[in-house]
């Protein structure tokens, strides 16, 4: 299982963003020693991946932090996203302090969330990992109505891709492997199977009702 490496990387307006800045770096916490904050690792690349229709409907989602607590505020910054890119050619947006990477097919819109600081070229890598090994699960067909048919499938697949805001895998091919052997091992239980289901039907049941 491939992890990315930790990197160094100062927060935003911090430290030493701050004193090329010409400003202060922020007073450490009591007993810190100085330049801690700057060593903090960041793992948790993702923050939020989600798929939508061509209405801006809600099919898939996970939010891996508590930027968007609840699922009114999801839905809104779900719909708020979809307004501001649904209508462009680009593949890369920045909106409200975040790094969004995107990708159209046919009818959906497929979404990789990062903090503002993050690296385009690393979410850009988990966006085009789940398309592909979504088009193997659809049988090339990414598109609404396979999606809700194999909707157990592709949590399977997101799953195997990111985990609490970690990648964990980018290789397509390493992903569909590990899908399959999950579903030949019987892990994935006649229960396991009505349990994603039933998640991904209140998913809908809810973006309809907004």
């Amino acid at each position: 299982m491939q992890r990315p490496e930790a990197w160094p990387r100062p927060h935003p307006g911090e430290g030493a963003a701050a004193a090329q800045a010409g400003g202060p770096a922020p007073p450490g916490r009591a007993g810190e020693p100085a330049g801690l904050r700057l060593q903090e690792p960041s793992l948790y690349t993702v923050k939020a991946v989600f798929i939508l229709d061509n209405d801006g409907h809600r099919l898939l989602a996970k939010y891996y932090d508590d930027t968007f607590p609840s699922l009114k505020e999801q839905m809104a910054f779900e719909k708020n996203v979809f307004n501001k890119t649904s209508r462009t050619d680009s593949e890369i947006a920045f909106f409200g302090g975040m790094t969004i990477v995107y990708k159209n097919s046919i009818d959906l819109f497929l979404y990789v969330v990062g903090s503002s600081h993050e690296n385009e070229l690393m979410l850009m890598s988990v966006l085009t990992c789940l398309f592909e090994s979504l088009s193997h699960v659809l049988r090339k067909n990414v598109e609404k109505r396979w999606l809700l048919e194999n909707m157990d499938g592709a949590f399977l697949v997101l799953d195997e891709i990111v985990d609490g805001g970690v990648i964990l895998e980018s290789d397509p091919q390493q992903v569909i492997q590990k899908v399959n052997f999950r579903a030949d091992d019987g892990s994935l239980s006649e229960q396991s199977v009505a349990q994603v289901l039933q998640s991904a039907k209140e998913q809908i049941k809810w973006s309809l009702l907004k």
